[in-house]
């Protein structure tokens, strides 16, 4: 059967890894975020309030193409980041910092709501939890120039909004993965257990939170 899988996290959460694992195991069509520059980039980074709003909406139109040709892929496809992670976290993080003001996250939340009622949802969303602690190893540890700067600070208040739009998300099931003692690339057993989570989450089985740490997966 076809399927359309989409792993969401914070920055260094894991999602091209496990993108790249699960698509070699499971035979799926891997999508990675894209990388394309956004022409607003330079200008918001000298005038954040000025141009986070036209930038935020180039996003959402991005990834709204790219999850319509997901959605229509004659394949299973699974996905690197999703269009909910920008409207949900990314463009609510603006507004709390108040970079995007009242007025255009008013607006850019009406046509992100607009848009979600004629796009079909993904088959499962697959949610990497991990620490603040662990996002910091991680983003270290691949040694990225433009990842430098980024503060714990900035990556606990996206965690907190990565939990508040999971815990309303209601689109399609939701497979949680606690993964700051879960390697899936070292331990094989532990990509065998997420394979066979997702399988399960895929066939309508209750959610379940695997974190690496017993042999059997955690209850939620």
């Amino acid at each position: 059967m076809k399927r359309f899988v989409a792993l969401a996290g914070n920055i260094g959460a894991g999602k091209s890894t496990l993108v790249a694992r699960l698509s070699q195991r499971l035979g799926w069509v891997p999508f990675y975020e894209a990388v394309g520059e956004n022409p607003y980039l330079a200008d918001f980074y000298r005038d954040m309030g000025r141009w986070s709003f036209p930038s935020q909406v180039f996003f959402l139109a991005r990834q709204l193409r790219h999850h319509l040709a997901l959605t229509r892929h004659p394949t299973s496809v699974i996905q690197d980041r999703c269009i909910y992670e920008d409207a949900e976290v990314f463009a609510a993080n603006l507004h709390l910092q108040g970079t995007l003001s009242d007025r255009d996250y008013a607006v850019y939340r009406d046509l992100y709501e607009a848009l979600l009622q004629y796009l079909p949802p993904p088959d499962l969303v697959i949610y990497l939890r991990a620490s603040v602690d662990s996002l910091l190893a991680r983003i270290a540890s691949r040694g990225r120039d433009y990842e430098r700067d980024i503060s714990p600070t900035y990556l606990a208040r996206l965690n907190e909004l990565y939990e508040a739009w999971i815990a309303g998300f209601t689109l399609c099931p939701v497979l949680t993965l606690a993964t700051d003692d879960l390697d899936y690339v070292a331990n094989s057993a532990h990509l065998d257990l997420i394979v066979g989570r997702v399988q399960d989450k895929l066939m309508g089985k209750e959610e379940v939170v695997f974190d690496g740490k017993a042999e059997a997966p955690l209850q939620e």
